[in-house]
């Protein structure tokens, strides 16, 4: 249904307010518009393109700081962290993150965004990965947003590890899972 440029922009607003990591393209697949008009109508209504968003609502939600590892060793961006419970981080897939000849990721790609969320997750200067177990569960393809969520699972203080479960979704659709054993000195 064809909307009229105010009601259009109106809800384009109400819509990046509920789902901040929307891209362009979504948006104007269901507003049934061009991505330049989204972008038009962004730049009208002083909304930042996704980038700056994610950015935004990151700085926003940052209550703890990365102990284990510099923030620009983190593969993707964390936009949630709370020490030794959970933590979230998004990572699109852009074109040298996949093999030429199929435009799908490389594993190792998905694995060091989990890996180095399950790290950041840890609050102590010293977080290495011990073990992990690992399952891709579907291909994952040039321009999709891998948004990785990572959960500690168990603090076994006397073994010196940390087991965090991290979960990687394109849209709802899980596309690899990880329990890593993570040691950490005490």
């Amino acid at each position: 249904m064809k909307r009229n440029k105010k009601d259009r922009q109106s809800l384009l607003k109400e819509t990046i307010l509920a789902t901040p990591f929307i891209t362009d393209e979504e948006l104007a697949e269901k507003f049934e518009v061009s991505i330049q008009t989204i972008r038009l109508d962004r730049m009208e209504l002083s909304i930042p393109e996704l980038r700056e968003r994610i950015k935004h609502v990151a700085e926003a939600s940052m209550e703890d700081e990365i102990k284990s590892l510099p923030i620009e060793e983190v593969i993707g961006d964390i936009i949630d962290l709370e020490l030794d419970r959970s933590a979230i981080s998004i990572m699109e897939i852009k074109k040298e993150h996949v093999f030429k000849r199929n435009q799908i990721a490389r594993g190792h790609h998905l694995f060091a965004q989990a890996n180095s969320l399950a790290v950041a997750v840890i609050d102590n200067e010293l977080a290495l990965t011990a073990k992990a177990n690992i399952v891709f569960a579907r291909q994952v393809k040039e321009s999709e947003r891998v948004v990785a969520k990572a959960k500690v699972k168990q603090v076994d203080k006397s073994k010196g590890r940390t087991t965090v479960e991290v979960n990687s979704y394109v849209g709802q659709e899980l596309v690899f899972s990880g329990v890593f054993e993570m040691y950490r000195s005490y």
